[in-house]
């Protein structure tokens, strides 16, 4: 699979808890930075305070490979017990031209909720790269020729990274407070 081709990835979950309450869990997203091995903390701009259309934030992020940078979020859609789109954005620049327009968006992330016939949630998380720059590039300008691998790689390693941001919002989900 090539950069151009918008790789994507996702994993999914069932979860023991009626989609209102998955949806509570999943619009908490402060709590992400709990859940997920690279997402170290979040911050609301624009006096948001949690997932709305339109709404923005910025992501701290940290990887042992790649050090500590942060993104801007936009969040797309909203379709409370069902959807949560966003995009992320390079504010800084560290991968290409700095900027906020989703259209050069580094990737689209989304959360999907379905009601299980059996009872409970069926949660899907799902990525998309591109079409902007993103952190893959640069490595794919220093190895062409390993695009391929490269792009596996990293979808491996955000796969795992769902698997673990699943299991946290599974684990609060079926927790009663």
């Amino acid at each position: 699979m090539r950069y151009a081709d918008r790789p994507s990835t996702h994993r999914e979950v069932h979860i023991a808890a009626e989609p209102s309450r998955v949806w509570e869990v999943v619009t908490d997203v402060e709590a992400m930075a709990g859940w997920s091995p690279e997402l170290v903390r979040v911050e609301w701009q624009d006096g948001a305070d949690g997932p709305a259309p339109g709404a923005r934030y910025f992501g701290h992020n940290r990887n042992p490979l790649v050090g500590e940078w942060r993104t801007l979020s936009h969040i797309t859609e909203v379709v409370p017990e069902r959807t949560l789109t966003w995009c992320v954005l390079d504010p800084d620049g560290r991968y290409g031209k700095a900027g906020e327009d989703p259209a050069d968006r580094m990737a689209t992330w989304s959360f999907a909720l379905t009601p299980a016939p059996e009872g409970g949630t069926v949660l899907r998380q799902s990525v998309t790269v591109g079409p902007g720059r993103s952190g893959l590039n640069a490595y794919i300008d220093r190895a062409p020729d390993q695009e391929e691998a490269i792009i596996d790689y990293r979808l491996n390693e955000l796969g795992k990274g769902m698997d673990a941001t699943l299991a946290g919002i599974k684990e609060t989900a079926e927790r009663r407070p």
